[in-house]
């Protein structure tokens, strides 16, 4: 089986990288596993100060593997989803996610759960479960806990594209910067962060994300659940497999 998630460490630096383009870096079963592996991975490693997740192309992320939606179902998936959210908050290292290009939909749930979140400019984001009658459940765990209940409610109700400059003004990234200046800048914070004793970032961690981890306990099993629920219906398996069958 292709490795789809690829682990490398450098400088205190744990650099993380979603390797799936035939389905635009999907949350397939094997990608979320992987990704589960090797946060733990860094988590346990002493060496490593810092966690970057990144892409090797311009697409970050897209969203749920609806592929693999239309056929077995979401159940275990969504739980699975609202885990790696949960992991990527409560690591004891700080994560920093670099977004290069196009961000959809499940996607969007990693970069809000991450500490810290770099965007290109022209990175384009979108959460688009509400065009597929679904909806941002599992993500809203941390999507809406980092951004503005205005820009929540226009994302989210929308669906459309929106830039890393928006982002960055809605509060789901912490910043972004032009393209041809992304790497020098996640590099200039991952050399930054590392530069903090292992103790100090650890519980400023803890402190930071208190209110978020208590979120995700106390809502995620629900909202796993109603994504679960919604994937099965008829007219989000319509929606998906019309939106499959526009892909092919």
């Amino acid at each position: 089986m292709t490795e789809l998630v690829h682990y490398a460490v450098a400088d205190a630096v744990a650099t993380i990288t979603l390797d799936s383009p035939h389905n635009r870096n999907a949350l397939s079963r094997q990608l979320v596993t992987e990704l589960f592996g090797h946060l733990e991975r860094a988590g346990a490693d002493d060496e490593v100060k810092v966690v970057l997740v990144e892409s090797s192309g311009k697409v970050f992320c897209s969203g749920a593997d609806l592929g693999e939606a239309t056929t077995e179902g979401m159940e275990v998936g969504a739980r699975r989803i609202v885990d790696l959210q949960r992991l990527v908050v409560t690591l004891d290292k700080p994560v920093v996610t670099k977004n290069l290009g196009a961000v959809r939909a499940g996607g969007i749930g990693i970069v809000a759960a991450a500490d810290i979140a770099i965007s290109a400019d022209e990175a384009t984001f979108a959460l688009t479960e509400v065009k597929l009658g679904l909806a941002a459940a599992i993500i809203s765990l941390t999507v809406h806990h980092r951004m503005n209940p205005r820009a929540a409610a226009l994302t989210t109700l929308g669906g459309e594209v929106f830039t890393g400059v928006e982002a960055a003004a809605y509060g789901l990234v912490t910043q972004s910067v032009p393209a041809a200046e992304l790497d020098a800048r996640v590099a200039e914070v991952c050399a930054s962060l590392a530069t903090g004793a292992a103790q100090g970032l650890r519980e400023s961690k803890r402190i930071l994300n208190a209110d978020l981890v208590r979120r995700i306990d106390e809502r995620g099993a629900d909202m796993a659940a109603l994504s679960a629920t919604l994937f099965a219906s008829d007219e989000a398996r319509e929606a998906m497999t019309a939106f499959l069958n526009r892909a092919r």
